[in-house]
């Protein structure tokens, strides 16, 4: 079996269990989400949610972020550690999206990654959330899912991305990486994934392997 006959494979399961699955970070303007995604490192997306409700309510524009005081706003994102470097990050960010981007969010990777704080995986996010455009979000679950399942030998997020594309169709590419990310949660899990409730199965490398090796 071809990458590209897998990846059809993959898109077609994943269709089936998780027809409409959205991003799991909670928002409702586009800067929103991504002040959410630069709290998502190293952090779980349920509580960035936790955070990010009361943290919207204090700061609803776009301008009182770019005006707030930075001690203050460390403390308002502390939950979600590495606060410091991340409330930096959305002060500044705001402030190049008022000053260098009229107040709207950017529409292109090169400008996205211009912000501070932004590369790759949530200029992705944005472009596939947001606009509505192609994109690869390259997470941890997409990651080693794809790689599980035989479609990616690299590790490193943008050759992981490079990979997808030539086997994910682009208008559902977005979709795709959404799913992952619950099916990373609910089967496919780090340690120990449910292999035996897989439909995934079937046609992933991983699996094919533990058996020869008799590890299930």
């Amino acid at each position: 079996m071809t990458k590209k006959e897998r990846a059809k494979l993959a898109c077609q399961e994943l269709e089936k269990l998780y027809p409409d699955v959205e991003c799991s970070l909670c928002f409702e303007k586009p800067y929103e989400l991504l002040i959410a995604t630069r709290l998502s490192a190293q952090c779980t997306d349920a509580r960035v949610n936790i955070v990010t409700k009361t943290l919207f309510e204090k700061y609803p524009t776009l301008e009182s972020f770019a005006g707030a005081d930075l001690e203050e706003l460390e403390q308002d994102v502390k939950p979600c550690g590495f606060y410091r470097t991340k409330a930096k990050s959305i002060i500044e960010m705001s402030n190049q999206i008022i000053n260098n981007f009229g107040g709207e969010l950017p529409r292109t990777m090169d400008e996205l990654l211009t912000l501070s704080g932004v590369g790759r995986k949530t200029a992705n996010l944005i472009m596939g959330d947001v606009y509505g455009q192609p994109a690869i979000v390259t997470d941890t679950h997409c990651i080693r899912i794809t790689g599980r399942l035989g479609l990616t030998k690299n590790k490193e997020p943008h050759k992981v991305e490079e990979d997808l594309k030539k086997l994910i169709p682009p208008e559902i590419s977005a979709h795709f990486c959404h799913q992952t990310v619950q099916f990373g949660r609910d089967i496919c899990r780090a340690r120990t994934p449910l292999c035996g409730q897989c439909s995934l199965a079937g046609f992933c490398d991983f699996y094919a392997k533990t058996q020869r090796e008799g590890k299930l």
